[in-house]
């Protein structure tokens, strides 16, 4: 199961150190993007975490005061970009190792 939240950039520091922190979430998959590096106009940071249900329930209440999760069709929206960049690293590495 996936979920992406937004983070503003003032709740960065302090989100990404919770998160790691955590017991929990440190066994998830984790990954932070800069919004402006996918494109998107907010001022911040997204969190993408793919785990357990039970692990996702855990972290919107571990970070519900630092982060919002982002509706059905922007979080389709930033796990294309996301997956865009990852493709495009993937290729790159093949010519370079080729």
């Amino acid at each position: 199961m996936k979920a992406v939240f937004f983070v503003p950039s003032e709740n960065f520091p302090k989100c990404k150190n919770t998160v790691y922190a955590d017991d929990i979430l440190a066994r998830q998959t984790i990954n932070f993007r800069e919004s402006h590096a996918l494109g998107m106009e907010k001022d911040g940071y997204y969190l993408e975490i793919d785990g357990a249900e039970e692990s996702i329930a855990h972290a919107k209440e571990l970070l519900k005061e630092l982060v919002k999760e982002v509706d059905k069709g922007e979080m389709e929206k930033v796990l294309k970009k996301i997956e865009e960049q990852e493709n495009s690293a993937a290729q790159g590495f093949g010519t370079l190792f080729g």
